[in-house]
């Protein structure tokens, strides 16, 4: 009584083992990930049928305004006061860069509309209000 030792030959089979632990650890990497890729404060947005993209200009800045009406500049918490002079030196840091603003659904138009006027006194050249898209619902 013999054993054939290695006689079979090389196995065409693909190890399906590793591809899993790959894929199950690029997984938890994403999910972890995504949540930091949002810039700015997180706030719920007004909804509105036509929403355009920011075609030009890179890398938006983003003011944010929370619904307590606190303002901030990306992650930086600004006074309505000193708002303008941020956004100046944000605007020298990175120049051209369009003007987000991110206004929370349930901050009245008041707060908006001051911080605005605010916006304006750097004179620059248009500023964006951010809105979700209402999805169209099929009939």
């Amino acid at each position: 009584m013999s054993m054939d030792v290695g006689g079979k030959g090389v196995k065409s089979e693909i190890n399906v083992t590793p591809l899993v632990d790959v894929v199950l650890v690029l997984l938890i990497i994403f999910m972890v990930i995504t949540p930091m890729l949002q810039r700015g404060k997180p706030v719920v947005l007004p909804d509105a049928k036509h929403v355009s993209a920011l075609k030009q200009g890179g890398d938006p800045i983003l003011v944010s305004v929370t619904k307590d009406g606190k303002i901030w500049i990306d992650k930086e918490e600004v006074q309505k006061a000193d708002l303008s002079q941020m956004l100046t030196i944000a605007m020298q840091m990175q120049p051209g860069a369009p003007v987000l603003v991110k206004g929370d659904r349930d901050v009245t138009y008041k707060t908006i509309r001051e911080m605005i006027f605010e916006i304006s006194k750097t004179h620059l050249m248009g500023v964006s209000l951010a809105a979700s898209q209402i999805k169209d619902k099929e009939k």
